[in-house]
């Protein structure tokens, strides 16, 4: 008998803990990781099988220490979260290499430059006007867009940085 599951799992539990199995083995086996985790088995299998509709944040925080992998963290605020699912958070990491050149080109000297004028301008008179507010969702979507960049790049550094 071969030692993955019979039935693909695509929960995000689950993936984490085998792709920490790599590194730890007591992680392989659900047993060994919720000795770790200091809950039962049947509780973690319940997390992983997405029996349990919402997993305790704490329980969250624990697997994403345990397991290094912090987007299990903001990808719960992303969907658990009724606050969290409001912000600009990365609930996935890619390559160092993508991130950066996201990062760079939201930080663009002129891109940056254009809002520094713009948000001149509407703050000017102290009074945002409908030909204003346009303008101000575009920043506020630029804005969004390098938030999510940057929650990325403190992942990808917080996972490497705990390897």
């Amino acid at each position: 008998m071969g030692k993955g599951p019979v039935n693909e799992n695509n929960n995000v539990y689950f993936k984490a803990r085998k792709r920490a199995a790599e590194y730890n083995e007591r992680l392989y086996s659900r047993e060994g990781a919720a000795e770790l985790l200091g809950i039962h088995p049947s509780t973690l299998a319940d997390y992983e099988l997405g029996g349990t509709k919402v997993v305790p944040v704490d329980k969250v925080v624990l697997m994403a220490d345990l397991y290094n992998c912090p987007e299990l963290k903001t990808g719960y605020c992303k969907h658990e979260c009724p606050i969290g699912k409001s912000m600009p958070l990365a609930i996935g990491i890619a390559c160092i290499e993508s991130i950066v050149i996201r990062l760079i080109r939201g930080l663009d000297a002129d891109k940056v430059k254009q809002i520094e004028r713009t948000l001149v301008d509407i703050a000017a008179d102290g009074i945002i006007s409908e030909d204003e507010k346009p303008k101000l969702e575009d920043i506020l979507t630029s804005l969004d867009e390098l938030a999510i960049v940057i929650s990325e790049m403190k992942l990808f550094c917080e996972k490497s940085l705990r390897r």
